[in-house]
């Protein structure tokens, strides 16, 4: 099922442009470039990536980081495993994931700068501070501006119910950053149930794929009072709006959203969870052509939060919001996904990344619990060139800190770029990612 939404927004006179224009803005889509950026590509080890986003940051202790032999007080409740990989065990509750280690590396020394919410957000998507401004792009959108839009689809999408926030405000790198927003991802929304929203697409009421063609006329008759406005805003307002249309009107790119074409079995693979039903909606889109796809696992950090979906931020209940939910549908979803890439031949030209902004405190709390530790924690690679089976780096006896070399977000980020194909020169070109090293030990 395809939601593409609706408002309300008429005049006496009809349909107004301000209607037009609260489209275009919610439609900011990159634009197909020339040049060298353009070709960025065409080296490239990874068509594709799928930024897999563990957005309030899971615990490394209790997932793929486990400490059995510390103190009561730091090593928690849960089981350990072995893994696939010789001498690397993760806790019983990731059992899928534990068992295709020889599909994928595991860094266990990263490292950030930013102890909260959203801020450490902004960190894990551009490898930079929020403070100093300007806002740095994030991963998506130097992914988008290299590529272009070659396709049907727009080039970066992020799938989630709406903008990653906290309580309070917004991850200020969501998007296209000192690139324009022209570069910001298109949002993707998909329930436990499998059905998807294209909420950036607030169209018109009573206005479907069916009948945008006749519209064009009405855009056109438009054009005279739009070019009163901003040149700059302007050409962005064309673009968005093109990019709208080819969307709803190209059937092959909305086949991309429609769930039903999957079997009963393969949805029940990933689970009918929100995660499990977005994770298979990124393998679609990667299948569909789409060169970068943020996959959330929820849209707010906060574990309790009424009216929230329940994310990683487990200040709270902890060990049991893990045993309950959180691991049993990452395990699942995840796996799933993996499974998908290689039998479906993708895995070499996909990369897969996933990852918190930054892990747990070792040591376990008054409240039973664990908070914010930026100073150590994980990340799994798979696919688009990167060598499987790897575990890079290791923290020490009580997990609170990594040994040897740190592995930042600027880090994460330059590898991502390097493996799709954007180059030294290519990011000076762009102003992204300074002084940014890849991850050598991963290629």
């Amino acid at each position: 099922m395809l939601d593409i939404g609706s408002f309300q927004a008429r005049t006496c006179d009809g349909v107004s442009r301000r209607s037009f224009l609260k489209l275009g803005a919610s439609v900011p889509l990159g634009l197909g470039l020339t040049g060298g950026l353009a070709q960025a590509s065409q080296g490239s080890r990874a068509k594709s990536v799928i930024f897999v986003f563990l957005w309030g940051a899971p615990s490394h202790l209790d997932t793929c980081d486990p400490k059995p032999n510390a103190p009561v007080e730091y090593r928690g409740p849960f089981g350990v495993i072995p893994t696939r990989t010789p001498g690397v065990h993760f806790t019983e509750m990731l059992p899928r994931i534990a068992s295709r280690s020889h599909r994928y590396s595991l860094i266990r020394t990263h490292a950030t700068t930013a102890p909260g919410h959203p801020d450490g957000g902004t960190v894990a998507l551009t490898g930079f501070a929020e403070v100093p401004t300007p806002v740095q792009p994030n991963f998506g959108s130097i992914v988008a501006k290299a590529r272009g839009n070659q396709g049907t689809l727009p080039p970066f999408f992020s799938i989630t119910s709406g903008m990653l926030a906290d309580a309070s405000r917004r991850i200020e790198g969501y998007g296209g950053g000192t690139l324009s927003q022209a570069h910001d991802p298109f949002l993707v929304g998909c329930s436990a149930g499998g059905e998807v929203k294209l909420s950036a697409l607030q169209l018109l009421d009573q206005l479907n794929p069916l009948r945008v063609q006749d519209r064009r006329q009405l855009l056109a008759l438009l054009d005279t009072a739009a070019r009163r406005a901003d040149q700059h805003q302007q050409l962005a307002w064309t673009r968005n709006m093109q990019s709208g249309y080819d969307l709803l009107l190209n059937p092959a790119a909305r086949q991309a959203f429609d769930m039903t074409r999957e079997t009963p079995e393969t949805r029940a693979r990933y689970g009918y969870t929100t995660f499990g039903q977005s994770s298979l909606l990124a393998r679609r889109l990667v299948e569909a052509g789409v060169p970068y796809v943020q996959l959330n696992y929820s849209r707010h950090p906060e574990a309790i939060n009424p009216g929230f979906e329940l994310g990683w931020d487990t200040h709270v209940y902890n060990f049991e919001l893990l045993q309950d939910q959180h691991c049993p549908t990452l395990d699942r979803a995840f796996s799933a996904l993996l499974d998908d890439l290689y039998d479906r031949g993708l895995i070499d030209d996909t990369l897969v990344v996933m990852m918190g902004e930054f892990g747990r405190t070792p040591r376990i709390t008054p409240n039973a619990s664990r908070d914010h530790w930026p100073p150590c924690y994980f990340s799994i690679w798979a696919g688009g060139g990167v060598q499987p089976g790897r575990v890079i780096g290791t923290s020490d006896k009580l997990g609170e800190s990594p040994l040897g070399d740190v592995v930042s977000p600027l880090m994460v980020g330059t590898t991502i770029a390097h493996l799709a194909g954007i180059d030294t020169q290519a990011r000076a070109e762009m102003n992204v990612l300074a002084n940014g090293k890849v991850i050598d030990a991963l290629l």
